[in-house]
């Protein structure tokens, strides 16, 4: 059975390799964004805010009509404003709600009865490694991705009987850079890079995850599990890497 996807926020670096990966996989893939970008490996391209409820509705109804149902759905999209907590205005706040947890819920929440008339359904979200550990100046964007983890949870408890797995990745930064100052806190030397993202994202919505729903899974090089204490020391693991 060829799998039918929908991606919300294809025109990000992580969106695209996501369309890639699951393309690769035989997937049939529609792609949603504010832009109205190219992207390569799509076979419907709709322009569309999902954080709008009717947004979102059109934009699975549309999917849903083209390809004959729907199997997979993936959010990619997010905001995130680069201020501390006092100096986060509304604006900011309600923006990077609204495009990163809203843009998950609404789409997840018009696509439901679809997924479940389907024998492969998945759901899969690009949460953040904010979740897992704290850093300053993202209070907003922190806030907004940890209320998709916990619905990541939620449904794939009201869900997992009707046949509808729920999970999420958590990434680390995405760059592939391996300067010093971006790298140290990653014990594999260098941050992450977007296929590696997709790749695991592929894996979560596919056959081989199909006992697996719930899961918040970090894509983040080690970060998240990284000491305080060697965070940051560029030196120490360059000492570890040669000893």
């Amino acid at each position: 059975m060829t799998r039918r996807a929908l991606v919300i926020g294809a025109t990000t670096p992580i969106g695209q390799a996501i369309v890639a990966a699951l393309a690769a996989d035989g997937c049939r893939v529609a792609g949603a964004s504010l832009e109205d970008d190219k992207v390569d490996g799509l076979d419907l391209r709709l322009t569309a805010d999902c954080s709008d409820p009717d947004g979102a509705a059109e934009v699975v109804s549309h999917v849903v009509a083209d390809f004959g149902g729907l199997d997979v759905l993936v959010t990619a999209a997010g905001r995130m404003p680069l201020e501390p907590a006092h100096r986060t205005t509304d604006a900011q706040w309600f923006d990077a709600l609204s495009n990163t947890l809203d843009t998950f819920f609404f789409p997840v929440r018009s696509a439901l009865p679809h997924l479940f008339e389907s024998d492969a359904a998945a759901v899969v979200a690009v949460s953040s490694v904010n979740t897992l550990v704290a850093a300053p100046w993202a209070a907003a964007y922190t806030a907004a991705k940890g209320g998709i983890d916990a619905l990541v949870r939620q449904l794939a408890v009201e869900y997992g009987g009707r046949g509808v797995r729920v999970n999420a990745v958590a990434p680390g930064m995405v760059g592939g850079t391996k300067l010093p100052d971006a790298a140290a806190g990653y014990p594999i030397g260098r941050t992450i890079l977007a296929r590696e993202v997709a790749d695991a994202v592929a894996f979560l919505a596919g056959p081989k995850a199909s006992g697996i729903t719930g899961v918040v899974l970090p894509v983040d090089g080690g970060l998240s599990v990284m000491s305080p204490a060697a965070t940051g020391r560029a030196d120490l693991q360059a000492r570890l890497r040669d000893a």
